[in-house]
């Protein structure tokens, strides 16, 4: 069973065609699980959502505490044995999930799997640009790949993971790092999503150079700290 993990806020400009690109993928016990972190009385991403009336689709409101704590309640929610996480502005390409299928098998390990993405503005069109995770305790530490919009894992490696330590910077971060800590790092060099960038895109955004080495100390503090 795969588990997809939506953390919506205030999507509803391009939330329908994510999970319009979602859903033809779905084996039936399969679920898309989206949690809804718009303030309160934000009706419109909602719409959206049940819009589809598939019974693979749970909607729920979110804790409304940003968006690595809506990822954390989102992993309690999750029922399936590959989790996969999903932002909700991007546009999967068909035969995504045949293929971490194909790649996952039976994994005693925990496992992360990372995908490349074909980088789109707005409306869909290619920048030319491919991101690429690039596996390395060390090398992500120094810079980041892991992007969680390219991400899936085994439900065991939620033992690693959770809980998330309160002062990360960033949840897939955290994840890929505990990856190669305690567990293993699967490389798909195929892109497998359209990754849209645009103005309201709300992770990745960059930072000042003292803010970039807070967060890593903050990240090497929390790896080594959290057994």
């Amino acid at each position: 069973m795969i588990s997809v993990l939506l953390a919506a806020y205030c999507g509803e400009d391009f939330i329908a065609e994510q999970i319009a690109s979602i859903l033809p993928q779905l084996e039936d016990g399969d679920e898309l699980l989206v949690s809804d972190d718009s303030p309160e009385g934000h009706t419109a991403t909602r719409d959206a959502v049940l819009a589809f009336d598939d019974p693979r689709i749970c909607y729920v409101a979110g804790p409304r505490r940003g968006v690595i704590k809506n990822v954390a309640f989102l992993l309690g929610q999750a029922r399936g044995g590959i989790l996969v996480l999903c932002d909700q502005d991007d546009v999967w390409l068909p035969g995504k999930l045949a293929k971490l299928r194909a790649a996952g098998g039976c994994h005693a390990t925990p496992t992360v799997w990372v995908h490349a993405a074909k980088i789109v503005d707005e409306a869909l069109r290619e920048t030319g640009q491919v991101a690429v995770a690039r596996p390395g305790l060390l090398r992500n530490l120094l810079k980041n790949s892991y992007t969680g919009c390219c991400m899936a894992f085994t439900r065991e490696l939620l033992p690693c993971v959770q809980p998330f330590p309160a002062d990360i910077p960033m949840h897939d971060w955290w994840i890929g790092l505990r990856a190669e800590r305690f567990g293993r790092v699967c490389v798909l060099d195929e892109p497998l999503i359209l990754w849209r960038r645009h103005r309201g895109t709300q992770t990745g955004r960059g930072g000042t150079l003292k803010q970039k080495m807070i967060w890593r100390w903050r990240m090497v503090s929390a790896i080594w700290r959290q057994p």
